[in-house]
């Protein structure tokens, strides 16, 4: 009898262990969540942005607090954006419920408000140029053209004569470097290196090297200008960076993108009348992008220069936007072209 009794109690002990089991599980699926951010992959400025959070198991949630690049957001739909910059944004959700909170990111991608206008050109003057000059830099100062080449073994920073194009001064780089854009600010030359991570810092009048500094998170070198408080820099991505000039230090940068696309290969650059212009790698146009927001507000088609020039093929491509402030003068050249153009810009109706 005695041990009947206690197999039956280890019978009812199993089932209850069991039957406990069992509820432990039903609470466990019951306050199981499934949280999900819902947001667009990408969407054009001057739409609104609208979040929010799903829970695939109807589960209760207490609360969601929304954010855009770490600001918390004062309502989850209809969120202007229009002041935002384009390119990659973070938009997140912190979720509570219960005692508990999670919190989830997505990526999402501001684009242009509008397409960009295109321009056609016409030529204006035109002068000589060095044919082995491998422009990567060119800048209008004071008279006179300065511009960087590149190519390992060749690279070079020069003062150069606009009517005859004689090279008036020139230093040579060591030749383990490939030189690339550069800019004339406060009495300096800054001029950059392609993969070197270094740029240098010269004297206007001299050419000596003054003294050196090392990239950030731009890690190549390629176009550069200024826009007479901080340097401009392209990185060869469809970033653009900015430049405190004494410390050469990257404070921001903006992404540079279409109605639908980014814009990467951003080469050689100009600062004219508040706007940047750009070449693009391999391709003979240029780009005028707006320096806030990184929206491209234009692209001139200047492939008719190449071949004006008896050049062809992607090594000898348009590089080099040089502007002349008091007489409105835009001068454009190439990799190895004979010819430095001064042309118009023309909206293309």
């Amino acid at each position: 009898m005695k041990t009947h009794f206690y197999k039956l109690m280890k019978k009812i002990k199993s089932a209850n262990l069991a039957l406990l089991g069992i509820l432990l599980t039903i609470s466990s699926c019951k306050s199981e969540y499934k949280l999900q951010l819902e947001s667009p992959k990408q969407l054009q400025v001057s739409e609104k942005l609208s979040v929010s959070v799903t829970e695939k198991n109807n589960q209760p949630i207490d609360s969601t607090w929304y954010y855009l690049d770490g600001q918390k957001l004062a309502a989850a739909s209809a969120i202007d954006i229009s002041d935002k910059k384009l390119g990659k944004h973070a938009v997140s959700a912190t979720i509570f419920y219960g005692e508990e909170q999670k919190k989830l990111t997505n990526t999402i991608v501001f684009l242009a408000a509008k397409a960009p206008q295109i321009y056609t050109y016409e030529i204006v003057n035109e002068y000589p140029h060095d044919e082995n000059a491998f422009t990567q830099g060119l800048e209008y100062y004071d008279g006179f053209l300065y511009e960087s080449t590149g190519q390992r073994g060749s690279s070079s920073l020069r003062k150069v004569a606009l009517e005859t194009g004689k090279v008036l001064q020139k230093i040579d780089l060591e030749d383990k470097y490939f030189g690339e854009g550069m800019t004339i600010f406060n009495n300096k030359i800054y001029m950059l290196t392609w993969q070197g991570n270094k740029g240098f810092v010269f004297n206007l009048d001299t050419f000596k090297l003054e003294k050196e500094f090392p990239y950030g998170q731009s890690k190549e070198g390629w176009g550069l200008t200024h826009n007479n408080e901080q340097l401009i820099k392209t990185d060869g991505t469809d970033r653009v960076w900015f430049l405190d000039p004494e410390t050469l230090e990257e404070k921001s940068h903006i992404e540079v993108y279409t109605i639908d696309r980014n814009t990467d290969k951003l080469n050689e650059i100009e600062y004219i009348n508040g706007k940047i212009y750009a070449n693009i790698w391999q391709r003979n146009s240029i780009v005028i992008i707006d320096p806030i927001t990184g929206t491209i507000e234009g692209i001139a088609d200047l492939s008719g220069l190449q071949s004006k020039v008896g050049k062809s093929g992607d090594d000898h491509v348009l590089n080099g936007i040089a502007y002349d402030e008091e007489k409105d003068r835009l001068f454009v050249t190439g990799k190895d072209w004979n010819t430095l153009f001064e042309i118009k810009l023309l909206k293309k109706q």
